[in-house]
């Protein structure tokens, strides 16, 4: 338990902190997963549709901290190279 008044504070914020990263988490991991299934259905047109979204999203929890910023750019080039085979 918090014995200080500015511990109580923190710990009242850390909740906070957490279930904000908790839905944006949740938001990054769903939006990674639905563009796994339009390219599993093989529809490229939906899924060139869909991936400025996707890269939007990776980048704003990249910001965040919640992944870090070479992950999000790993995960945007290899959705990259899926959908416009070279």
């Amino acid at each position: 338990m918090p014995n200080t008044k500015s511990a109580i504070r923190r710990v009242r914020r850390v909740k906070k902190q957490t279930s904000v990263n908790r839905v944006r988490k949740s938001k990054y991991k769903s939006t990674v997963k639905q563009m796994e299934t339009i390219l599993k259905k093989g529809d490229e047109k939906s899924a060139k549709k869909f991936f400025p979204k996707l890269q939007s999203i990776l980048m704003q929890v990249a910001k965040k901290g919640i992944v870090s910023r070479k992950t999000a750019a790993r995960k945007i080039s290899r959705f990259s190279k899926k959908i416009y085979k070279r």
